[in-house]
């Protein structure tokens, strides 16, 4: 039955308005920052990159460092199934991009230029 108060393409205005004006938790913030990071080295946003970044910075955080299997293994704590080939794949990319380095111990930090992005100064 046709309801003209109802948008006809199923979409309520008032929903979609109230989503977009939640208040964003800091992972939101941290995800937008990720996504920011990667648009401005030219890099298309996805949940590898973004959990692959999240776990660098969240290492750094805590004056620790990752290499390969590090960040394979903080992804499946965080219960993200991602094979380690695909980690290390991710990682040579970002690496190539110029968003991580590869240190000398292989384990891999961000970039100077991605961190001066990621503090609003680049």
């Amino acid at each position: 039955m046709y309801n003209p108060q109802v948008p006809m393409d199923g979409h309520s205005p008032s929903a979609e308005a109230s989503f977009a004006n939640r208040p964003q938790g800091p992972e939101q913030q941290g995800n937008q920052r990720i996504r920011h990071l990667l648009k401005c080295f030219g890099l298309r946003t996805s949940l590898i990159r973004l959990k692959v970044i999240d776990a660098l910075l969240t290492a750094a955080g805590n004056q620790r460092t990752l290499g390969v299997r590090g960040v394979h293994s903080h992804l499946l704590e965080l219960g993200i199934p991602l094979s380690f080939l695909s980690v290390r794949e991710v990682l040579k990319r970002l690496c190539s991009e110029g968003v991580i380095t590869l240190n000398a111990d292989k384990s891999y930090s961000l970039h100077e230029e991605a961190a001066k992005v990621l503090e609003g100064r680049g």
